[in-house]
This record gives structure tokens, C-alpha cells and sequence, in this order.
């Protein structure tokens, strides 16, 4: 499994040693790893998915200038492999797909209507398939989500977007665009996101700059751990990694795993 850990401060840790953590892999503790190493990431797939629904009318206009932004800031990541997704009423639409580095690909993405229900649910799950498709060995998948976390007309659940995610080895950073002042359960939504596919959450004050430094800085100093399973349980294994060195820690890594019923299959 693949993992990336801050301090107190959300600063990115890149001196993670073995002994620093253990896994609680369902209910097992496991401390003796067969390897661990920083993650031979080579390319980085990044989507961003973008909320063009009614819930998120009054902060639309600041949710698209943040949105293009990020494409002109972006010149840490790779030329192919960004795309931008938009979600409203029954269907998530295709903004710009692998070129969305271009100002061609910004000029679209200031078209895109604001309006309509919120297929949030059914959106990641799109999303999600897309970037799971791609099969680079030594590929990174993230999916950057602008929203406010409300969902009001999807067919797939929360559970079925989060599993969705874990299924394809995407970690899903969310950007809350509500500015709501007190915690709310579209804040929630998001962070329950962030936390069980291996992302992290955002309030959208944090800057569109903070956000890109946080995810290259999460690519760059990525962890890779592999260690013998604790039984082989058909179903899905949650995992923790819990810090041995520091309790002001956080680990951000996919939150389990699937064993499949016939692995010879």
C-alpha cells in the first residue's frame, strides 16, 4: 500500500523510517514489512471534477476562476494526463481531456453553466472509472473535486463512490467551496472523501497555490510498504497506519483493500 504523512502543521513528512509506523490490517497489528520504499512514481494522472450544480450557485464564478488558476499554476505537472470533468443534472461532462494545460482548455472550462441537480455520487464514480483505465506501472492517480459536498439526485451512494475510488487506486482531494462557517454535513461528505481514499481536504480560502504544493509535495514524498496479509478474507480489509514515533501525525492512505473470493482468477 502507498502513503503519505504531515505533521501538526500539514507540512508533508519525508523521513519516514519503518519503525516510524505499524498497520492495523482489520484487527492485526503488523510492525515486520517485506520492503518499504519511497513510492517510483514516474507519471502523475490528475482530474479535476468540478461542481456546476445549483447548491453551488452563489460560489460558481469563484469556483471556476479557482479551477483556472490551478491549470495556469500547474507547471509541476506533466503535460498529458489532466483532464477536467464538470457535474450537473443526469450526466458528468468532459471539459478537456489530457490537454488541459493549454489556455484553449481554461477558455472552455468559463462556458460551463452553472445550475441544475447534483449527481455528486454518480460523478465520482465516473470520474473514477476514467482514471482507472489508465494503467501506467508507475502512475499516480488524483482526482482534485471542487464541491460543496451535497448530492441530490444520484443513483450511486456515498459508500459506492468511495469504494469506487479504492477500487481503482485513486486518492481524491476535495476542495470545499461552500465557505459555510460551522461544519456541515456537505463538510463532512468531503472529508470522509479525502480520508478514506488516501487525499486530503481543503477549504477553498486555503488558495488554489497551497493546494498544488500540497498534492506535487504528496507525489514527491509518497511511501510504498508491502507486508504479508493477515489472513486471506474474501471482502473488503480496512487498514490503519498508526505512528510509532509521533501521535501528531497523519497518514494519508487508502483506508482498506478488496481480496477477491477466487484470486487465482
Amino acid at each position: 500500500m502507498t502513503f503519505s504523512a504531515t505533521d501538526e502543521n500539514d507540512r508533508v513528512i519525508a523521513t519516514i523510517q519503518p519503525s516510524d509506523i505499524a498497520i492495523v490490517d482489520q484487527d492485526r497489528v503488523v510492525r515486520e514489512f517485506h520492503s518499504f520504499t519511497r513510492s517510483e512514481y514516474t507519471k502523475l494522472d490528475v482530474a479535476m471534477l468540478v461542481d456546476a450544480s445549483e447548491s453551488v450557485a452563489p460560489q460558481f464564478r469563484q469556483e471556476l476562476t479557482n479551477v483556472v488558476q490551478l491549470i495556469a499554476q500547474s507547471g509541476g505537472l506533466p503535460e498529458e494526463g489532466f483532464s477536467v470533468l464538470s457535474f450537473r443534472d443526469q450526466k458528468p461532462a468532459v471539459v478537456c481531456d489530457g490537454d488541459c494545460r493549454t489556455l484553449g482548455a481554461a477558455g472552455r472550462l468559463t462556458i460551463i453553466q452553472g445550475g441544475g441537480q447534483t449527481p455528486l455520487y454518480d460523478s465520482i464514480v465516473f470520474a473514477a472509472r476514467r482514471l482507472g483505465h489508465r494503467t501506467e506501472p508507475h502512475g499516480r492517480k488524483m482526482l482534485i473535486l471542487f464541491s460543496d459536498g451535497a448530492d441530490t439526485i444520484s443513483v450511486k451512494s456515498l459508500t459506492d463512490a468511495v469504494s469506487t475510488a479504492l477500487e481503482n487506486d485513486v486518492a481524491i482531494y476535495t476542495v470545499d467551496v461552500s465557505n459555510r462557517p460551522h461544519m456541515s454535513h456537505g463538510t463532512w461528505v468531503l472529508r470522509n472523501i479525502a480520508f478514506n481514499t488516501g487525499g486530503r481536504y481543503f477549504p477553498m480560502e486555503t488558495g488554489t497555490a497551497k493546494i498544488l504544493d500540497a498534492i506535487l509535495e504528496d507525489f514527491h514524498a509518497t511511501y510504498t510498504v508491502a507486508y504479508k496479509l493477515p489472513n486471506n478474507a474474501a471482502g473488503f480489509h480496512p487498514v490503519r497506519i498508526l505512528s510509532t514515533r509521533d501521535l501528531r501525525f497523519e497518514f494519508h492512505c487508502r483506508r482498506g483493500y478488496f481480496y477477491p473470493s477466487n484470486p487465482e482468477n
